[in-house]
């Protein structure tokens, strides 16, 4: 099998994927219509609508984790060894999965602002559309929006892209460097170091302290580390010690999706250790999941989910698409504060077939038709073997 061939899927991470686009989407939503009736969102609590409801911060920190550990797995089943990359196929495969949408996305935006749009135009007093163009294709539209604050809509969204495929301009490059997937491991603890610091101490910037390369970049680098350790451990952990991870994994992200006023109160959200938190229980779940795979993540129940996930992308890059104009149909409307509920859902249903549309017809044609074929070799086994010493 050529290693520019799509690996398989894994249900539990398309799952996982699922479930943080819906958190994006729901707090884009709430937003510009908050969630109502006032008596059902009295039902909820303060709780359970913080984590409905705003959680789209912690969505996006956890998309890097996953991202990380998927781009290492897939690096490892392809060509065997980390220190093996290809520079200039890996950059080839990843630009063939991000770059038509993004630039399908560019083109849209760029004739809605030239078209005057309200809802998407730039404010041009802080930003003009070709300095716009240039942050998101330059992957620094996350220090742009910290310079002249928030971008509208579908601009918004791309600091994460930006922090992300910076990482992965670095990544292949490392694997070679260092010669070992051990010198590797070793190098990737200085990015989870630095991401607290980043997220505290280096700027006074809130936006930037938010969504500086750094401060996103240790939950990637927990990512690879987590693929590392699920694909490099030469034996099966016993079962207590598989219970031991997902366990500590599980409270850990719990902890700080659920408990947020309780981790404030603790001091770490001061230091942005809560973030460090979070990235450290997902990947250890991840780690967890590799070793006993959870099957009912490939159940019916989850299907909807699993949809979502496998075009989570698209979902990201286009959902704005649907939350805006969906507000402004339900103010015009003068809808009662009684379809609130059903008016999220439709928002969340309509963006996942969005992105599905999106997907199906342009990103997965795009994506075959510049993978290609005979990039790079094929890794010749999936199964673990031991740290490469060299």
């Amino acid at each position: 099998m050529s290693s520019s061939a799509p690996l398989p899927r894994l249900a539990h991470v398309d799952l996982l994927r699922g479930l943080l686009a819906i958190f994006v989407v729901l707090l884009h939503a709430n937003l510009r219509i908050p969630f109502g009736p006032p008596e059902l969102a009295q039902w909820l609590g303060p709780r359970a609508s913080g984590i409905l409801f705003r959680s789209g911060y912690y969505a996006v920190i956890v998309f890097f984790v996953v991202s990380g550990y998927l781009i290492t797995s897939a690096s490892i089943r392809r060509w065997g060894d980390l220190s093996r990359v290809q520079p200039a196929s890996f950059y080839r495969l990843r630009a063939a999965r991000i770059l038509p949408p993004l630039l399908l996305l560019l083109a849209v935006l760029a004739v809605l602002h030239l078209a005057g749009s309200a809802w998407f135009a730039l404010d041009t007093s802080k930003v003009s559309l070709w300095r716009a163009l240039l942050a998101a294709l330059g992957l620094h539209l996350n220090w742009l929006e910290a310079q002249v604050g928030y971008l509208p809509g579908p601009w918004g969204v791309l600091w994460s892209l930006s922090v992300e495929e910076a990482f992965y301009l670095g990544f292949p490059l490392f694997c070679v460097l260092c010669g070992s997937e051990r010198r590797l491991a070793l190098l990737l603890v200085a990015p989870i170091v630095l991401g607290p610091l980043a997220r505290s101490m280096l700027s006074d910037n809130e936006l930037w302290q938010d969504h500086s390369y750094l401060s996103g970049m240790d939950g990637i680098a927990f990512g690879c580390l987590a693929a590392l350790l699920a694909h490099r451990v030469p034996q099966k952990p016993t079962a207590a010690i598989r219970r031991a991870v997902l366990l500590t994994g599980l409270v850990l992200s719990v902890a700080v999706f659920c408990f947020r006023k309780e981790v404030y109160q603790l001091g770490l959200t001061r230091f942005g250790l809560q973030v460090t938190l979070l990235e450290l229980g997902i990947a250890l779940m991840l780690v967890a999941a590799h070793w006993r795979p959870w099957t009912w993540c490939a159940g019916a129940m989850a299907a909807p989910l699993r949809w979502f996930g496998r075009n989570s992308y698209e979902v990201y890059l286009s959902h704005m698409f649907v939350v805006i104009p969906a507000a402004w149909l339900f103010q015009w409307l003068g809808a009662s504060p009684s379809w609130i509920p059903l008016w999220f859902f439709a928002v969340v249903a309509a963006s996942g077939l969005l992105g599905q549309v999106f997907a199906q017809w342009f990103s997965e044609p795009c994506n075959r038709a510049l993978r290609g074929r005979g990039s790079a070799p094929a890794a010749s086994s999936l199964r673990p073997i031991h740290w490469n010493r060299s």
